[in-house]
C-alpha cells in the first residue's frame, strides 16, 4: 500500500477520537480500503442516542452556522472549526452543538461552550480531550477562553449534564496525543493489534483485524486470555498461539504464580485451549452425561430474551417447543415457535403471567437457554411482582444453562463460547447475515417509532422475531450436539 505523507492529510476530531479508542482504527480510518469496513447497528444506536439527547439538552430549535453565533442563539449547530498551527498541520473539527454561556466572546457579552453527548455511564478519555480539542479551537473562533465544557447523557432517569473542566494539564495532554496521533499515521504499517480485544466487536474494521489476529496466531484468539493476560503471556516469552499450545502447564504456572494466585489449573487450560484451536478438534474434559435432564422427558423448551440494557428491559421472550418422538430422536422439523412482547416495564406482571403460563403448559419440560441472562431475568421479574418461593423454585429448576454445559464437558475450537461463537462452529447460519443483539435492539425501536399497519412497521417486527427464533434454534444445534456426542461416548 502506498502512504501518502501525512501532510497531505487532515487532522480530525473524529480520527483522533479513533486514535483515542484504538491506535489501529485511526491508521486503518485513513489508509485501508473503505469497502472493507462493516456496518454495525451499535453506531445506528448511538446515533440514535445521540441525536435524542441532544433534542432533549436544545429544547428550542437550535440556530445554524455563524449566523446563529451572531444572533446569540441559546445553542448553535453547523459549526466547522479549524486552524493550520497545530504542529504545523492542519486541524478541523465539528462540534456537536455549541451552548451560550456567560463571559464575552466576538459575538458579544456572551460566549459559547463545547458539549459531547457521553455514550455509556461515565466520562471517558475520549470524552475530555474531545471537549479539549473543541474548546482550544472555540477559543481561536470567538476570541474568548473556555474553561469547561458539557458531557450530556439521556438516560432512563432523564437528562444529565456534567461540567466537564478544561484545565492546561488536559490541554497538555491534548497536544501529547495529537502528537503521536500524527506520528502513528506517518509510519507506513499500521500499529500492532489492541491487546484489549473485546472492544473490536463495536469496531467497523473487526474483520479486518479477525482475519489479522487469525494469521498471526494473535493470544487474544484464545478464549480466556484478555489484555492483562496476554501482556503476562508475553513478558515470560510467550507471543502466540502455537508458543502457548507448545509450552509446558509446570512452567507456565510457575512463571503465572508470579504475578499472584494459583496458577495451576489456569495454566493448564489455556494450553488445551491453544492445542484445541491449533487442531480444530474439541477435546472433552468431563465424561458425565452432558445433559441428564432431557433422558426421560417427552419434549423441552428452549427459551430466549432480547432486550434493551439501557433501559433495564427485557422486550421480547421467545419459545421454542419440540417433542421427543422416541429414546433419541426429537421432533426438530415441527417445532412450536411462540413470543411474548412486552411494549414498557408497566406491561411485565401481565408478562410474567403469560411467561408462566407458557412454562405450565408443558409441565415437566425442562426449559434449555444459553447463558445465565433468562434465568436471572426470570428470577427477578417474578420477585418484583410476589411471585411464590415454592413456584418459583419449581420453574427454575427446570432451567438448563446449555453455555455452562458446554464450557463444564467441552473445549472447543472456537475464540469464543458465545452463541453465535459455537453455533455457527456448527454450522448453524442465521437466516439474516451479520445480525446481532444491537440489530435486535434497532429493529425494535425502529417497530415502536413507525406507524401501526405500516410495511415498514410489519417488516421490522418480522425482522426481530426470525432473529429471535434463529436464536432458540442455534441453542438446541447445541444442546442436540452435546446430546449426539454424549451417545458416541457411550
Amino acid at each position: 500500500m502506498s502512504i501518502p505523507p501525512i501532510e497531505s492529510k487532515i487532522i480530525t476530531d473524529r480520527l483522533l477520537s479513533s486514535w483515542i479508542r484504538c491506535k489501529r482504527k485511526a491508521w486503518l480510518d485513513v489508509y485501508e480500503n473503505k469497502e472493507r469496513k462493516i456496518w454495525l447497528a451499535h453506531r445506528s444506536l448511538q446515533l440514535d442516542h445521540q441525536y435524542k439527547s441532544l433534542k432533549a439538552f436544545s429544547c428550542t430549535k437550535p440556530g445554524y452556522g455563524i449566523k446563529g453565533c451572531l444572533k446569540g442563539e441559546e445553542n448553535v449547530v453547523g459549526i466547522r472549526l479549524k486552524t493550520s498551527n497545530f504542529f504545523n498541520h492542519h486541524i478541523e473539527a465539528h462540534p456537536l452543538i455549541l451552548h451560550k454561556t456567560k463571559g464575552n466572546s466576538c459575538f458579544g457579552n456572551f460566549k459559547y461552550q463545547p458539549v459531547i453527548v457521553r455514550q455509556g455511564r461515565r466520562i471517558t478519555r475520549n470524552h475530555r480531550l474531545s471537549l479539549a480539542l473543541w474548546g482550544h479551537l472555540l477559543e481561536q473562533f470567538q476570541q474568548s477562553s473556555i474553561d469547561e465544557g458539557l458531557a450530556i447523557s439521556l438516560t432512563k432517569n432523564g437528562l444529565e449534564i456534567d461540567k466537564v473542566f478544561l484545565s492546561k494539564k488536559l490541554h497538555q495532554q491534548l497536544l501529547n496525543s495529537i502528537n503521536k496521533l500524527i506520528i502513528d499515521l506517518d509510519k507506513k504499517d499500521p500499529p500492532s493489534l489492541t491487546s484489549d480485544r473485546k472492544k473490536c466487536v463495536l469496531c467497523p474494521w473487526n474483520k479486518v483485524c479477525n482475519k489479522k489476529a487469525l494469521e498471526e496466531g494473535h493470544l487474544s484468539e484464545i478464549n480466556g486470555i484478555g489484555s492483562k493476560r496476554q501482556e503476562i503471556l508475553q513478558s515470560i516469552g510467550i507471543n502466540n498461539i502455537t508458543e502457548l499450545a507448545k509450552a509446558k502447564s509446570i512452567f507456565l504456572s510457575d512463571k503465572l504464580d508470579t504475578f499472584g494466585g494459583k496458577n495451576d489449573m489456569l495454566s493448564h487450560q489455556l494450553i488445551n485451549q491453544a492445542k484445541v484451536q491449533l487442531s480444530s478438534i474439541p477435546k472433552r474434559i468431563n465424561t458425565n452425561p452432558v445433559l441428564p435432564e432431557l433422558s426421560n422427558v417427552p419434549g423441552v423448551i428452549i427459551y430466549d430474551i432480547e432486550s434493551d440494557p439501557d433501559a433495564n428491559h427485557d422486550f421480547l421472550h421467545g419459545f421454542i417447543s419440540i417433542r421427543k418422538t422416541g429414546i433419541r430422536n426429537w421432533d426438530v422439523d415441527n417445532f412450536n415457535y411462540n413470543n411474548i412482547l412486552t411494549i414498557s416495564n408497566k406491561d411485565e406482571k401481565d408478562t410474567l403471567f403469560e411467561i408462566y403460563k407458557q412454562f405450565n403448559n408443558f409441565n415437566s419440560w425442562p426449559i434449555l437457554h444459553y447463558g445465565e441472562t433468562e434465568y436471572l431475568s426470570f428470577q427477578k421479574m417474578a420477585k418484583r411482582h410476589g411471585m411464590p418461593d415454592l413456584e418459583l423454585n419449581s420453574i427454575q429448576n427446570r432451567f438448563v444453562d446449555v453455555h455452562e454445559r458446554v464450557r463444564k464437558h467441552w473445549l472447543l475450537p472456537v475464540n469464543s463460547y458465545g452463541l453465535k461463537g459455537v453455533a455457527q462452529w456448527l454450522g448453524f447460519k442465521w437466516d439474516q447475515k451479520n445480525v446481532d443483539g444491537a440489530q435486535a435492539l434497532l429493529w425494535w425501536r425502529q417497530w415502536r417509532s413507525t406507524q401501526n399497519n405500516s410495511i415498514v412497521h410489519k417488516a421490522n417486527l418480522k425482522k426481530l422475531l426470525r432473529y429471535n427464533q434463529d436464536d432458540c434454534i442455534a441453542t438446541w444445534v447445541i444442546a442436540q450436539w452435546l446430546l449426539n456426542n454424549d451417545r458416541e461416548h457411550k
